[in-house]
């Protein structure tokens, strides 16, 4: 499945100043007969979601996060606030999914919202989970957003190096999904949006497969969106595609500058500045991960 889409926003709109193309595929991958990824990619509103909790249950609970972020599109007047909301929102829809016992259902979420700070335009990064924001800039590849992980909780205590947390049978455990667990604490983050930003969210489908070189020099060789995001879901499928697998990549242009843009360190820790308080492949909650007794 593949997506594409423009969007031009002009400095009369409340919205941000700048205009933006996008791409986006998602596949099962070639293990799996269901894809339990989603995602939303309509502007201002770009996110991916991988849903968890076995046989259907993981397919409606992304579903349902998409839908509730869906509220977002199209409008001009998105905040963090509103964002949140539409979480809170999510949330509670992925609780109401009916399970098996001990089955419950979950769903990471990760992207970027377009939003207006001061007629200035930025890139809101919300995160949830382990799928994954990335901006591309200066032909440089970073990760924008911070895995909510056991291996990466390991990887910052100095427990593991980031080569290791790729590899170790623990890494499908999250610490945080909508609808799993007690609650969920998402991170936002507020960037610039640059002149010819790119900015990639994935689910762990594709960095599974590809490391950040390999992926970076997709990015670097494809200036369409679309094409950019359906080389990336096949690169995936044939290094294994072990899993399902969905890539929104998502450009920048002709950006209104100004001179008192500032951005938060999402390295650093999260900014609280004008914000809301298995042996397989499957992403894992890692409060039903202790109650099964895996290891």
């Amino acid at each position: 499945m593949t997506e594409s889409g423009f969007s031009h926003v002009s400095e009369r709109d409340a919205a941000p100043t700048f205009r933006a193309s996008w791409g986006a595929s998602s596949a099962a991958g070639s293990v799996r007969t269901l894809n339990e990824d989603a995602y939303l990619a309509r502007f201002p509103v770009f996110v991916v979601a991988d849903g968890m909790g076995g046989h259907e249950a993981g397919e409606l609970a992304s579903a349902e996060a998409v839908a509730a972020l869906g509220r977002l599109a199209g409008r001009t007047d998105v905040t963090a606030r509103t964002v949140q909301e539409c979480l809170e929102e999510a949330q509670d829809r992925v609780r109401a999914i009916p399970t098996s016992p001990g089955r419950d259902a979950g769903t990471t979420v990760s992207g970027v919202v377009a939003v207006n700070e001061s007629g200035v335009p930025y890139w809101l990064v919300v995160n949830v989970g382990d799928s994954r924001t990335y901006r591309l800039a200066d032909g440089v590849l970073e990760q924008v957003s911070v895995d909510h992980s056991e291996v990466q909780e390991m990887v910052d205590a100095g427990m593991l190096t980031v080569a290791e947390a790729a590899r170790h049978p623990r890494r499908h455990v999250v610490t945080q999904a909508l609808g799993a667990g007690d609650g969920f604490d998402p991170d936002f983050w507020l960037l610039p949006v640059e002149e010819n930003d790119r900015m990639l969210l994935c689910t762990d489908g594709l960095t599974g497969e590809l490391g950040d070189d390999a992926i970076a020099a997709i990015l670097l060789a494809q200036p369409a969106p679309k094409a950019a995001a359906d080389l990336l879901v096949e690169a995936a499928l044939v290094a294994g595609g072990r899993d399902n697998v969905t890539v929104v990549v998502v450009d920048a242009h002709d950006v209104a500058r100004t001179a008192d843009e500032e951005s938060t360190s999402p390295r650093g820790g999260r900014s609280q500045d004008n914000y809301p308080d298995v042996d397989d492949e499957d992403t894992v909650p890692r409060a039903r991960h202790r109650e099964q007794g895996e290891h």
